[in-house]
């Protein structure tokens, strides 16, 4: 979870273009990013893929009001509202946008083009039919930020207890590069975001930095099979919070429309 998920990006800033509070040409940078192009295929009345720009225009005129964004995992469907064809692509990707009032979803595919030396990323966003209902384990912000102070508190403890490399110094030193790196022109969220909102998801993206650090900084010092083990099961449930966290995040401004 150290990278910024694009369905966040498409979501954040397609809301703020729906609201009205950027000019199409600066969602889409900010939505494609360092990527080379996005395209959208499956549009209705669109026989071919087409651009941000157009394809974010048909959206609203087809009754989009927000997009929610959904990040499934195994087991957790996180943000998904079906049908199962919709919910299995998402699941491969791990990423999904979510209409509101129009009954459709999108799909990032993430290809690589290029001759070697000059490669860039190209994103493909499926359009595909999906389910008009409430997105699955989604959290209020409130809950989110209780559920993210716990779990950071209780994954230090139990990775410190392990003797985990990435519970350390060392963790937070690498967690507060990244983040420098990842905040360097840019915004965390788009404008018409409440504050709160960026105040969760950067808690969430720290603990998901920590969740990451810890996976890939080898074993440290749990070498026995049953601490790697114990390692595992103390992340697992921290993952999922930190996931529902940026959900909670990127989906609060559709959240808060629909309760007026």
């Amino acid at each position: 979870m150290l990278s910024e998920p694009r369905a966040g990006r498409l979501a954040a800033w397609g809301n703020a273009l729906i609201a009205h509070m950027v000019s199409p040409d600066d969602a889409v940078v900010a939505i494609v990013g360092e990527d080379a192009v996005h395209r959208v295929e499956g549009l209705p009345g669109e026989s071919a893929p087409v651009g941000l720009t157009l394809a974010l225009g048909r959206l609203r005129a087809l009754g989009a009001s927000g997009l929610r964004v959904a990040l499934p995992a195994p087991g957790h469907p996180l943000g998904l509202s079906g049908p199962p064809d919709f919910n299995a692509r998402a699941l491969e990707a791990e990423e999904a946008v979510i209409c509101e009032g129009a009954a459709l979803g999108l799909v990032p595919e993430v290809y690589e083009a290029g001759p070697e030396g000059d490669v860039h990323v190209e994103v493909e966003w499926h359009c595909l039919p999906v389910r008009e209902a409430p997105p699955a384990d989604v959290p209020s912000l409130g809950e989110a930020e209780r559920e993210l102070a716990e779990a950071l508190r209780d994954a230090t403890e139990v990775l410190t207890r392990l003797d985990v490399a990435g519970s350390g110094p060392v963790a937070e030193a690498a967690i507060e590069a990244y983040r420098a790196r990842a905040e360097q022109g840019r915004e965390v969220l788009a404008p018409g975001y409440p504050p709160r909102a960026v105040r969760v998801l950067e808690l969430a993206q720290r603990v998901g930095a920590l969740v990451t650090l810890a996976s890939e900084n080898g074993h440290g010092g749990a070498v026995s099979a049953s601490e790697i083990a114990a390692r595992g099961e103390a992340l697992r449930p921290v993952e999922r919070v930190a996931r529902r966290a940026q959900v909670a995040a990127y989906n609060s401004v559709v959240a808060e429309r629909g309760m007026r």
